[in-house]
């Protein structure tokens, strides 16, 4: 184990993403934010939305008070639009409820909407230095590389004990940086540990899905404003498009007057 911290911490000295805005800052609801962004997206994506995002939401009281409609605007490029929608729920849930603080509690902060075991654990770790073990993509991907190289569907909870033994609780937030960015990497070099874990899921493409209908319909409705269904079929060719246009309205993002659709 001593061997694979060395190995971690060299790497990271030498290739770690040091300038990642999001590692800058010490704000409780800033973290959260990059970590939500960060959610089955691209690193260079969310370097171009984070920073956009942080000026015009600086804080959890700006966010809450936010139109959805501007804050679905803002997020547009980024994908899975029900991460922008939590996070605005979240911001309302922390005003109303914790005086606009981020919860100092990982089981406070888990009942928050959108926020799972990693996000709640992740917060603490970045902006507190607290040492939690906890799991996510680049972090599994490290562990069963090193840990389980001949083995197949290994699971988390095997991970989690080698997770806590290795960690260093003296600074366990460059630790998990330096961690983070060492997987980040083994895929360019490597096949795919992760497809080891007993946790992988191939991700499904986005051309062609309902994902990208529904992101075609917000983005449509934001772009040209409120639009009855027969004119939107004009815009997205879909027979599923009634179904999305309910279903979007069932879970918040869209709102019905007068037969017309608008972003809430």
């Amino acid at each position: 184990m001593r061997n694979f911290k060395t190995n971690v911490w060299d790497f990271y000295r030498k290739n770690g993403r040091h300038d990642l805005p999001w590692r800058k800052t010490r704000d409780p609801y800033k973290i959260l934010v990059s970590e939500v962004m960060l959610q089955q997206t691209q690193v260079a994506r969310v370097l171009q939305k984070y920073p956009q995002f942080i000026r015009a939401f600086p804080d959890t009281q700006t966010l809450a008070k936010a139109p959805l409609k501007r804050v679905l605007g803002l997020w547009q490029g980024m994908g899975y639009n029900r991460r922008a929608i939590a996070l605005k729920r979240l911001a309302q849930e922390v005003v109303t409820h914790h005086r606009g603080k981020i919860p100092l509690t990982i089981q406070e902060s888990e009942r928050l909407p959108g926020v799972g075991p990693y996000t709640a654990r992740a917060v603490q770790i970045f902006a507190f230095n607290e040492p939690h073990g906890c799991i996510e993509t680049n972090i599994r991907r490290t562990y069963i590389h090193h840990f389980f190289p001949h083995a197949k569907n290994v699971s988390d909870k095997k991970l989690l004990p080698i997770i806590e033994a290795t960690m260093d609780k003296k600074n366990p937030r460059e630790w998990y940086w330096a961690l983070m960015d060492y997987g980040s990497t083994l895929p360019k070099k490597i096949k795919n540990p992760n497809r080891k874990s007993k946790h992988y899921v191939r991700q499904k493409p986005f051309k062609g899905s309902n994902r990208e209908v529904r992101g075609r319909i917000l983005k449509t409705l934001l772009n040209n404003g409120p639009m009855n269904e027969d004119v939107l079929k004009k815009h997205i060719k879909q027979k599923e498009l009634t179904k999305n246009l309910h279903t979007l309205v069932s879970e918040g993002f869209l709102k019905k007057q007068k037969e017309r659709y608008a972003v809430m």
